[in-house]
């Protein structure tokens, strides 16, 4: 956690990350605009945020779109925050995002991308990915539902107040690379947005598996783009917890 406090302790530098997270997809160019310091000095201070893992850049053509990665916040705020504390904390922060966004316009390349490392190996990732078994144990106690063929339906079932089954993520198979990849549309059974697309990635590191998770095609600041940011951050971290620890977060 070393690379994510010397990040985070420079203020030039959580402004950087502020202004990511106001702009996702912005590009280097537009965000050296903001400062009076010179490029050079910008793209230092990137290079460290990009190290701690707190930014991940993307090409796009000649240009690389910049995108906040909550994950190793996510890290710190499982480490030291409570049980008890949880659900206010996570309440009060999606109450300040939907004060700080209220009236602002969002860029829109709109995505979400969790950059996680787990320290197991990449067959154990999948299976806990495509198994109904153990989604139950991270995935807010839902059970992930799939044939797992191109086309096929995916959904994640949890059970309403009567205990009655009801799909509360819904989706389509778009790709599967068992042990690399899983792509999928995601619909939520609570709200009437268009579906958008989920991605997992997996890629074995230094006798670890970095897990990419990419959330896009979103249609504008939509009620599921706002709302899965904190819940995919909860989601990888559960995961992770699951397969290194054996324990749960609930």
């Amino acid at each position: 956690m070393d690379k994510i406090f010397k990040a985070l302790s420079d203020k030039n530098r959580r402004q950087i990350l502020d202004l990511v997270k106001k702009k996702p997809g912005i590009n280097v160019n537009e965000l050296t605009e903001y400062f009076e310091f010179s490029r050079f000095a910008v793209m230092k201070h990137l290079k460290i945020m990009v190290e701690a893992e707190l930014i991940v850049p993307q090409k796009s053509g000649k240009n690389k779109l910049l995108y906040i990665n909550p994950m190793p916040i996510q890290y710190i705020y499982d480490r030291w925050i409570s049980k008890f504390s949880q659900v206010w904390a996570s309440s009060l922060s999606q109450l300040k995002y939907s004060l700080e966004e209220e009236g602002e316009k969002v860029e829109n390349n709109l995505k979400h991308i969790f950059v996680t490392y787990i320290k197991t190996d990449v067959k154990k990732v999948w299976k806990a990915l495509t198994s109904g078994e153990l989604t139950k144990k991270y995935y807010h106690g839902s059970e992930m539902r799939s044939a797992l063929t191109l086309g096929s339906s995916i959904d994640f079932i949890v059970l309403d107040e009567d205990g009655k089954e009801v799909s509360a993520v819904k989706g389509k198979i778009l790709e599967v690379i068992p042990n690399k990849k899983l792509s999928h549309t995601f619909e939520f059974h609570s709200n009437e947005d268009k579906p958008t697309r989920v991605t997992f990635e997996l890629e074995e590191v230094e006798g670890m598996v970095k897990l990419t998770l990419t959330h896009d095609e979103f249609e504008g600041e939509t009620e599921t783009y706002k709302s899965v940011f904190e819940g995919w951050s909860y989601i990888l971290s559960g995961l992770k917890t699951y397969l290194e620890t054996g324990n749960t977060l609930n």
